[in-house]
């Protein structure tokens, strides 16, 4: 009969441990993007007529306005730039056959929420999109972002104070109606260690922790909600122009992340930034202070080649 040491015995027992969160995590994974999507399909259109969408113009924003337009809600597009908005309007229209209705309105004022509440009036609002958000120009340290009072303030009302208000306006009517979706997007670097984009990081953190604080105190009322923390998408915010594995197009991204509503509360949204941000996360927890120093490399890097092409201009 074999015995072990004592030694031995631990050894076991830690790698029994490690095959046992290897494989749950590789079940939250199959589960979360294979088989949630099959049996928690979400029909939009039955948590009311209207899905409202801010920061709707562009990129991600766009992309959730004509993917629920395809699901066929009505489309309320919120947004700063009037031509834009009547654009992205008529578009819609004209691919989806449904209705849509434009407000336009700057998220960096405080003072548009009334009118917004006045033109939504009446709407059965479904589903509401939280996507507008600004980040910085590039990466840089805390004392050194330029302008630094107006950026502050920006961060604050276009990332936290517009998915809180908007949150506030719409939410009480699907509460009375017993369903409703409020998606908010956030970031992975909300998630991951992210330095030298601070006061952004700390917004998006906001919309991480609310947006859970929300589920849990409705979860009893119907309504669904969900955090998306994208990497980078293709989009006029993250300045990208090109198509990888890690950095999809604004489309595919958010046929990922849509599929997901029903099934995740808080994601990435899509399976490659998952495996990313995972694996950042695991390199934190062996390494400690090492990952953070490369990820601090890294971000100084794009600093610095930020600076050295605005110098030359």
């Amino acid at each position: 009969m074999t015995s072990f040491t004592a030694l031995e015995k631990v050894s076991i027992a830690l790698i029994v441990i490690a095959l046992f969160f290897i494989l749950r995590s590789i079940f939250r994974a199959v589960y979360t993007f294979a088989i949630g999507p099959l049996i928690n399909k979400v029909d939009f259109k039955s948590k009311g007529k209207w899905a409202l969408v801010t920061g709707a113009t562009d990129g991600i924003g766009k992309e959730y306005a004509r993917q629920l337009a395809a699901k066929g809600c009505d489309i309320v597009l919120v947004s700063r730039s009037l031509d834009k908005l009547n654009a992205v309007a008529e578009e819609i229209e004209k691919d989806f056959k449904v209705q849509t209705k434009v407000v336009q309105a700057d998220f960096s004022s405080e003072d548009i929420y009334d009118n917004i509440k006045t033109n939504i009036e009446g709407l059965e609002i479904g589903t509401l999109v939280n996507n507008v958000g600004i980040s910085y120009d590039y990466p840089e340290y805390f004392l050194d972002v330029p302008d630094w009072d107006n950026k502050f303030k920006a961060l604050l009302n276009v990332n936290i104070v517009s998915m809180t208000r908007m949150t506030h306006m719409v939410l009480p009517d699907m509460v009375k109606r017993g369903k409703g979706v409020v998606i908010n997007i956030a970031s992975g670097t909300g998630v991951i260690p992210s330095p030298f984009l601070g006061m952004y990081v700390g917004t998006k953190a906001y919309v991480i922790k609310l947006t859970d604080c929300l589920r849990i105190e409705y979860a009893d009322k119907g309504i669904i909600f969900q955090s998306v923390n994208p990497g980078y998408v293709l989009s006029n915010m993250s300045g990208l122009k090109r198509e990888t594995f890690f950095s999809p197009s604004a489309k595919k991204f958010v046929r990922s992340a849509l599929s997901l509503v029903g099934t995740a509360s808080d994601t990435a949204g899509y399976f490659p930034h998952y495996l990313l941000f995972n694996t950042i996360l695991f390199a934190k927890d062996m390494v400690g202070t090492l990952s953070e120093w490369v990820v601090a490399r890294s971000m100084l890097n794009v600093r610095r080649r930020y600076l050295k092409k605005y110098k030359k201009q």
